[in-house]
């Protein structure tokens, strides 16, 4: 039999090989822990439907983000469950607030690792929507200075990047002008520029407690559908000052990583979303497929689809098969 001179499994026959020709290499770096903070002293609650992650009080969060540290994962996301809730979601912006206090605990303690913060209002409203609410329609332009003023102080207790998640329209330039205006132009920002209304979100909304009251988020949130209309959102944060641009969900939008990517000339992130991974959690509980596996081909395919770092909440798994390594 006559085989053609290119032969694609001589370069497969043992793992020197195939290590050598890798086109895709996954390594820590690549990743962002997301960590959930609340009030009080030793708590650590667990939070049932993602498996092995919690909402930490600070002096938990601390040494989780210590343990980050260690695996050589280079920063945490931390998402904010405030005491009391309101219209305004004043705690989000409050000098003592839940993050504001996480921020400078970590920072004190780690002040090598990178803290990142999310910037939005859902889990500070009492209605759980992501900006103010007038009737039951959410004003855009008036939400504006309350995210600003949320970016601003987490800058203020020591942030060291900012990522408005909000998806209202202008809130870039107004962060931006925030941070400039007040002599802080060096925090950078990581856009959420395309961040879809995806149902793979269940799970980080009982984590956050930041489900909305009434409706849903479709009139900010992008519809699933729409391929184009990221490229547009994603070029207006840019426009506006963004330095990292975002896509969330992932796996279900590796065409949009892929095509942010082609077209802009920025750092990529993605979100693997907590959806992601609980589905992963829960079939390799059931024996079903092999976790680890399946999670180590799931991020390499995010990898491989063009962002440079992934925000995962299986960053410390990972990092761990990444150090064996």
């Amino acid at each position: 039999m006559l085989f053609p001179d290119y032969r694609p499994r001589r370069m497969r026959q043992n793992e020197a090989f195939r290590r050598m020709v890798r086109e895709t290499q996954l390594n820590v770096d690549d990743l962002i822990l997301p960590l959930f903070v609340v009030g009080g002293k030793d708590i650590k609650n667990p939070i049932p439907s993602m498996p092995g992650h919690y909402q930490f009080s600070t002096d938990h969060l601390v040494k989780a983000a210590q343990q980050a540290r260690d695996l050589g994962i280079p920063a945490v996301i931390l998402f904010g469950l405030p005491s009391k809730k309101d219209p305004l979601a004043t705690q989000a912006y409050a000098k003592d607030g839940v993050v504001q206090k996480a921020i400078k605990a970590i920072k004190d303690k780690i002040p090598d690792l990178a803290v990142i913060t999310d910037v939005c209002l859902c889990a500070y409203t009492d209605h759980g929507h992501c900006g103010v609410v007038e009737g039951h329609t959410i004003d855009n332009d008036a939400s504006l200075d309350l995210l600003a003023r949320t970016a601003l102080s987490h800058a203020k207790a020591g942030a060291d990047m900012v990522a408005p998640s909000d998806m209202m329209d202008g809130r870039v330039a107004e962060i931006r002008n925030a941070l400039d205006e007040a002599e802080m132009s060096h925090i950078p920002i990581m856009s959420y520029a395309a961040k879809y209304c995806s149902a793979y979100y269940g799970p980080f909304r009982e984590a956050a407690e930041s489900a909305p009251k009434f409706g849903d988020r479709r009139t900010y949130q992008m519809d699933p559908a729409n391929a184009r209309e990221a490229l547009r959102e994603v070029n207006m944060d840019v426009e506006e000052g963004a330095d990292i641009i975002m896509v969330k969900p992932a796996l279900a939008y590796l065409d949009i990583i892929c095509r942010v990517k082609d077209e802009f000339d920025l750092p990529v992130a993605a979100y693997n979303v907590s959806g992601e991974y609980s589905m992963i959690k829960a079939a390799a509980e059931r024996g079903w497929l092999d976790g680890r596996l399946v999670m180590m081909e799931t991020l390499t395919a995010i990898k491989r689809a063009g962002a440079d770092m992934i925000l995962t909440y299986f960053a410390m798994e990972a990092a761990q098969v990444l150090n064996k390594r």
